[in-house]
C-alpha cells in the first residue's frame, strides 16, 4: 500500500495585475541570475583571478538570454520536436516551463564565446565564475519545476512520495527537489569550496570542469528515479545528453594550461 504526502498546490502564477502575470519559472530564472551574479561578484572581490568585474557584469544578460533562447530550443530538439508542427506558438511560451539544460548550457557556450570575441574576455575566466554560481539558477529552477508539477519521478512506494496533479494516482519521487538539493545546494556547496583553492580558479578552465563533472554525475545518477522523457537504448535522453559532460569536464579539469597574468 502507498503512503502519500499531499501536493502543495501553488499557483504557477507568483504576480497577477490585470492581465499582466509573472510565472514563478520565469521569475526563477531572473531572481537565479540575480543572485548568481551578486554571488559571483562577491567571489571575484574575496578571491581575484584576473577577470575584471566590469567583463563580467557585461555579460550577465547576454548570458540569460544565451540560456533561454537555447534552453527552449535544446527542450523542443531534444524532448518536444512535435510542437513546432502542432502548436508552433507555444514554444514561444517559455514561461510555462520546458527548458532544455543542456539545450541552454549550449546557448550559454556560444553566446559568451560571441561575447568574449566582442569584448576581447579570457573566455574561461568567465565561464569558471559563471559555472560556480550557476546551481544557484539550477536551484531555483528546480522548485519551480515542482510548483508547475512537471517533471515528476517515477513510481515509488517511499513515505516521501507525492500524488502529482496530471501524474495518475500513484505517489511518484519528487525528482525536482532532489535536482533542487543535489544539482544546486550540494554542487554550489561544493564549487565554493574548489573556489577558495588557488590552484583551481586561478588554471582558466578547471572550475568550468569541475561544474560540467558535478553537474553531469548528479544528472545522471537522478535520472534513475525521474519519470523518462524519452529513451535512447538503455539511456534516458536526460542521461545521454549528461555522458559527454563527464568527458569534457574531466579534459578541462586535467588538461595543461599556461596561466597568463594580465587582467581578462
Amino acid at each position: 500500500m502507498f503512503l502519500t504526502l499531499p501536493f502543495p498546490m501553488i499557483d504557477p502564477i507568483a504576480i497577477s495585475v490585470g492581465s499582466f502575470k509573472v510565472y514563478w519559472y520565469g521569475l526563477a530564472y531572473v531572481v537565479g541570475t540575480l543572485l548568481a551574479w551578486s554571488y559571483g561578484n562577491s567571489l571575484l572581490k574575496k578571491h581575484p583571478t584576473g577577470l575584471k568585474q566590469e567583463n563580467f557584469d557585461d555579460g550577465i544578460v547576454w548570458i540569460l538570454l544565451s540560456a533561454v533562447i537555447g534552453g527552449r530550443i535544446g527542450y523542443i530538439f531534444f524532448y518536444d520536436p512535435s510542437m513546432i508542427i502542432h502548436h508552433p506558438l507555444e514554444a514561444l511560451k517559455t514561461w510555462h516551463g520546458g527548458m532544455s539544460f543542456h539545450g541552454g548550457l549550449i546557448g550559454v557556450i556560444i553566446g559568451s564565446l560571441i561575447l568574449c570575441h566582442r569584448k576581447k574576455i579570457h573566455y574561461f575566466k568567465l565561464m569558471d565564475l559563471v559555472g560556480t554560481g550557476m546551481p544557484i539558477v539550477l536551484f531555483l529552477g528546480r522548485l519551480a519545476n515542482f510548483i508547475n508539477a512537471e517533471m515528476y519521478g517515477r513510481v515509488t512506494d517511499a513515505p516521501w512520495g507525492i500524488v502529482y496533479p496530471n501524474g495518475g494516482p500513484n505517489p511518484r519521487h519528487p525528482s525536482q527537489l532532489y535536482e533542487a538539493f543535489f544539482e544546486g545546494v550540494i554542487l554550489l556547496l561544493f564549487l565554493n569550496w574548489c573556489w577558495k583553492r588557488p590552484t583551481l580558479r586561478e588554471t582558466p578552465g578547471r572550475m568550468s570542469g569541475l561544474f560540467l563533472i558535478g553537474y553531469g554525475f548528479f544528472r545522471i545518477a537522478i535520472e534513475c528515479f525521474k519519470e523518462p522523457e524519452s529513451w535512447v537504448g538503455p539511456l534516458t535522453i536526460g542521461q545521454l545528453l549528461s555522458l559527454p559532460l563527464l568527458g569534457i569536464g574531466w579534459y578541462l579539469v586535467r588538461r595543461p594550461v599556461k596561466i597568463s597574468s594580465p587582467d581578462a
